[in-house]
């Protein structure tokens, strides 16, 4: 188990507090191990174990605790059998009826500090924000980070080097259960296959009650192809027709956006640098796991560029940033990210192996006259910055303390 550090300085202020902890992501990313890390936490800090009540409500053990009612009658016979402060850690928290209703009653009624768990991002929409309004934080957990890949890839080929833990890396996606099956290709392909239908069916097709399944399939499989490329509900209209589907753009719209909220696409805006604005059409989507592409649709040594891509919005999510795509006039920046009004401007290739490559490159910041950092990242060894733009190898910039 690796500490997630990047994660756990985040979470570390609101220990002990009677904030709820609510994390999200998409299945088997890691959430669980986080729960583990802050019990290791507050176990340091001197807290008896037996104060600590975890339940999974995907193990069926707990099946009858999945109403409201029921969690809050176990949970307070429970708390009053330990006596004084209890910690909650509830583990993928969607699966109880009005599950809001019992954790704010628990936060209320209970001298405890709650940690929560959950796999889609209508969580924190709707009932909850009434329940819970302003009396929670969230932290969205991701796969690993090509970082943490490489630690835990030399535990299981040690003194690998970078470039092939890289490439690695680019095949089988930052999954924390790759590690059990020692990333081996075909059970770690198996996998990863395996969790794509899980998420599929339970949090996408299940949870929106989707009947269609053939066009649920063939709308991801449409934007797996395409990450990184900007397209509109119409093209997929279009798409689909040219098959002898006809589906309205509205269908395809909510059928992507179930996806999004089970985080296995990320919907980035672009964003109009000179007037402004955030532009309303043409958005583009990223996976959640480059890995899972690899695996599901596979092409991604084909599509290097488009993965590069994926691998540094990944990235700067992670690391706090608030991403869009910049369009600058005719030109288009790949990602402007913005943390607490410090920006950074990213364009990625895989090689800058021609003048009109490189020209192209550096050039989308022709218009940009801020003073922020401008970076292009690829492939190459060698470093090619020039007129103020940092030019980085691509493994060495996931592999910066701090990107500025």
């Amino acid at each position: 188990m690796i500490k997630r550090e990047l994660y756990m300085r985040r979470i570390r202020p609101f220990i002990d507090t009677d904030l709820i902890k609510v994390m999200t992501g998409i299945r088997r990313c890691g959430k669980s191990v986080m729960l583990e890390l802050i019990k290791q936490e507050l176990k340091e800090s001197g807290i008896n174990p037996q104060q600590f009540i975890s339940i999974n409500f995907e193990d069926l053990n707990f099946a009858h605790l999945q109403t409201a009612k029921a969690l809050h009658d176990a949970i307070t016979k429970k708390a009053s059998e330990i006596g004084g402060k209890v910690y909650l850690f509830f583990d993928e928290i969607q699966e109880v009826r009005d599950w809001e209703k019992c954790v704010n009653s628990l936060r209320v009624s209970l001298d405890c500090d709650i940690y929560i768990t959950g796999s889609n991002a209508r969580l924190l929409s709707g009932e909850l924000a009434t329940y819970l309004g302003g009396r929670y934080v969230e932290f969205v957990i991701y796969p690993f980070s090509f970082a943490e890949f490489m630690e835990l890839y030399r535990s299981v080929v040690p003194n690998e080097s970078m470039q092939k833990c890289f490439q690695k890396y680019l095949l089988l996606g930052g999954m924390p259960y790759l590690s059990n099956i020692k990333y081996a290709d075909e059970p770690s392909k198996q996998y990863l296959q395996d969790l794509f239908s899980s998420v599929q069916f339970k949090d996408v097709m299940k949870r929106n009650k989707i009947r269609d399944v053939d066009l649920l399939e063939r709308i991801i499989a449409y934007v797996m192809a395409n990450v990184g490329n900007t397209f509109s509900a119409t093209s997929i209209a279009r798409f689909l027709k040219s098959e002898q589907h006809t589906v309205a753009p509205e269908t395809i719209l909510n059928y992507i956006k179930y996806c999004c909220d089970a985080y296995l696409f990320y919907q980035v805006k672009r964003e109009d640098l000179q007037g402004k604005q955030i532009l309303s059409s043409n958005e583009k989507y990223y996976i959640a796991d480059h890995g899972i592409r690899e695996a599901v649709f596979g092409g991604n040594m084909k599509n290097i560029n488009l993965i590069l891509e994926n691998m540094i919005y990944l990235e700067a999510l992670r690391r706090g940033y608030h991403v869009t795509v910049g369009k600058a006039g005719d030109k288009e920046i790949d990602f402007v990210c913005d943390k607490r009004g410090e920006k950074l401007y990213i364009q990625v290739a895989y090689l800058l192996a021609s003048d009109e490559t490189i020209s192209r490159e550096f050039g989308a910041y022709d218009t940009i006259r801020d003073n922020f950092p401008k970076y292009v990242v690829s492939l190459d060894e060698f470093d090619m910055s020039r007129n103020g733009i940092k030019h980085c190898n691509i493994r060495d910039f996931l592999l910066m303390e701090e990107w500025n």
